[in-house]
């Protein structure tokens, strides 16, 4: 059978999503404990993968198992052996024919950034920062310019293995609470790298070394070299991914996931 399971983590603690001979990827700390409930060895695919320093609040992940288990032993059987920076919020059987990551049609991040003179300690590992003062419009107006289909090889890792460059954004929004500035973006897919070097251009055109325009000509000329430096993974969240409603999974069924500011 196949499960489904919904997945938070904090990415500080990790090497990122994937796993690595060191064992220091959420996927190790995943498929140790699902094998431990499981009894047998377990791989989980994923989504997507995510950087380090990267965290989810909505990653997908589903796995194949002739373990017949109640439901609860995939949530709280599996916790149960996760440290407390990764937690199953959900599980489900769906049906063989899902794919985590093949079976989406979207994901969505948010990028938190504290705009501050100093560096927040509380908020380290969990918001980007950026010390000069930043134009809300301008971000907002350059912002706009990512929407749409283009081909996004300026915003694009240089070991980036995706087979094309061309992605459709559906969603480029900023807004501003207090000192903290969100960048939410929802995709049919993204590069490696993208949403943090779109943060970093984004900044150069808020600190006012770029007009916002500056992005039309950066999807225009296609060549990473033109771009700014990739911002820091402390701010990046996975927020969500879509699916089908005929997979029937709960995430469906709940509000979207979304970085709450305690201020």
């Amino acid at each position: 059978m196949r499960i489904a399971l919904g997945i938070a983590y904090d990415g500080f603690c990790f090497c990122g999503w994937q796993s690595q001979p060191s064992k220091c990827g959420v996927q190790d700390a995943l498929e140790l404990a699902i094998k431990t409930i499981a009894l047998h060895e377990v791989r989980v695919h994923a989504a997507g993968r995510t950087d380090t320093g990267v965290h989810a609040l909505s990653q997908i992940i589903h796995f194949d198992t002739d373990s017949i288990r109640p439901i609860s032993a995939w949530v709280r059987g599996v916790n149960a052996y996760l440290p407390d920076t990764v937690r199953v919020e959900w599980a489900c059987e769906v049906d063989e024919g899902f794919h985590a990551r093949y079976s989406a049609f979207s994901r969505s991040y948010q990028y938190l950034l504290y705009n501050a003179p100093v560096s927040s300690a509380l908020m380290a590992t969990k918001a980007g920062w950026f010390h000069l003062p930043l134009d809300f419009s301008a971000m907002s107006e350059a912002a706009s310019y990512l929407l749409g289909e283009h081909d996004f090889s300026a915003f694009r890792a240089s070991e980036c293995q995706a087979k094309t460059a061309i992605k459709h954004l559906q969603k480029a929004d900023v807004s501003k609470v207090g000192q903290y500035f969100r960048f939410d973006f929802t995709a049919n897919a993204f590069l490696q790298h993208q949403v943090r070097n779109m943060i970093g251009a984004l900044v150069y055109v808020g600190k006012g070394y770029f007009p916002p325009e500056y992005i039309k000509t950066l999807l225009q000329e296609r060549d990473r070299t033109l771009s700014p430096p990739t911002f820091s993974p402390s701010g990046l969240y996975l927020t969500g991914v879509g699916y089908d409603g005929k997979w029937g999974l709960p995430t469906l069924k709940s509000t979207a996931k979304s970085v709450n500011i305690l201020i």
